[in-house]
């Protein structure tokens, strides 16, 4: 037992002194190792991204939005009662009518009836018209006679009162007829205009009276868009308004637009008017907008279309448009000169969804940050990102 022992004590001393001597060696070569060279970190100027202004001409460009209607919408309604004997193929929803084109027909044997005896009264009226002129005349003539180079004391003696009795049954007779021709022409429905059937409720047979609605249709000559807008944007194009001087039918161009069956489609019109009123809620100015002949189109505007209303306006000369993401606290922006930032305040003339018009004394070529940066001072010093060696920005 002693022999193991002995053995086992050599063994752990072995290893202490190993240890010993590694912890030894290992603090040499830390004490002995040279201290690392201290490196002051560069401070770099905040990177910026900008882009360069051009001063030019600019044309206004006004953007709105409205729902297309009809110019022109009709009831249709008989004027006369009657059945219904005659109905046009294309008066249905959807169908298609031209102006003067018969739609329905009343049955017009009644109204031939009328017309035929109003004729007989004209007649009648116009014979009694004729004796009364010839019994006048006899009763000149036996005047003369009887009492040579004097004037009749009353109209009575020439029949005058009598001829003018006759005129006016005469009068009566033919407005009769004419009255009763209107009716008979009037069981022949048509439309003035080129014409869209909207809705229909009369068919082949049916009894309808006068005033009843039989159908709806609209106009295809134009399309219409009542579109909401700021009051300042009414200063940017032209609008036809006849109290004001200007007495021009058309004003400023408009490009409509709208997206309809996966397409995207345009349609050319022009500033029509405004509604005449402020509305009251919104404080917005209503302007119509007017498409002419929309169905002749390659591509219909259809009632009831949401659109897209892009009014060419004034154009804006020696101006500069700025992006709007580099406009700070509305009217300042970021300009660059000699990698030193400026904060410049623009005198805004107008603004849109994408830009901000100015003809503020800026230079031609300017270069303005479209960047964000955390903390701006007038005059710092930055750095333009297109300027940067790839290899530095590592």
């Amino acid at each position: 037992m002693n022999q193991r022992n002995k053995k086992i004590s050599k063994q752990v001393l072995i290893i202490v002194i190993i240890l010993v001597t590694t912890s030894i060696i290992s603090g040499l070569f830390i004490l002995l190792k040279p201290a690392p060279e201290k490196v002051i970190p560069q401070k770099l100027a905040p990177l910026v991204e900008v882009t360069q202004l051009q001063k030019r001409d600019i044309q206004m460009t006004v953007t709105g939005y409205g729902t297309a209607r009809a110019k022109t919408e009709v009831e249709i309604a008989p004027q006369v009662s009657g059945k219904i004997v005659s109905v046009n193929r294309e008066f249905k929803a959807g169908g298609f009518i031209k102006a003067g084109e018969q739609i329905i027909r009343i049955d017009p044997r009644d109204y031939q009836l009328a017309v035929r005896q109003a004729e007989a009264g004209v007649a009648d009226a116009e014979v009694k018209l004729e004796l009364e002129k010839s019994e006048a005349a006899v009763a000149i003539e036996e005047w003369k006679q009887l009492h040579p180079g004097t004037e009749p004391g009353s109209p009575l003696v020439l029949r005058q009162p009598q001829i003018k009795q006759a005129q006016a049954l005469l009068d009566s007779a033919e407005a009769s007829l004419a009255t009763a021709q209107l009716n008979l022409d009037r069981t022949s429905i048509e439309l003035p205009v080129d014409a869209r059937i909207m809705t229909e409720t009369a068919d082949l047979g049916q009894f309808v009276t006068t005033g009843q609605s039989i159908g709806r249709a609209y106009g295809i000559d134009a399309i219409e868009i009542e579109v909401p807008l700021e009051d300042k944007d009414l200063a940017w194009f032209d609008i036809p308004d006849p109290t004001n001087g200007y007495s021009k039918d058309k004003g400023s161009d408009v490009l409509v637009k709208a997206d309809f069956a996966g397409k995207e489609l345009s349609w050319k019109g022009f500033v029509k008017r405004t509604v005449g009123q402020v509305d009251a809620k919104s404080r917005l100015v209503y302007i119509v907008v007017e498409v002419p002949e929309p169905f002749k189109s390659e591509t219909t505007l259809l009632p009831g279309t949401f659109v897209e209303t892009q009014i060419q306006g004034d154009i804006l000369k020696n101006a500069f448009a700025i992006p709007r993401n580099s406009l700070h606290n509305k009217n300042e922006v970021w300009i660059v000169n000699d990698n030193k930032l400026h904060i410049t305040t623009l005198n805004i003339v107008r603004d849109d969804k994408d830009f901000a018009y100015t003809t503020s004394t800026l230079t031609d070529g300017d270069l303005i940050i479209t960047s964000s940066l955390d903390a701006v001072v007038d005059g710092m010093t930055v750095r333009i990102s297109q300027d940067e060696n790839p290899e530095d920005s590592k």
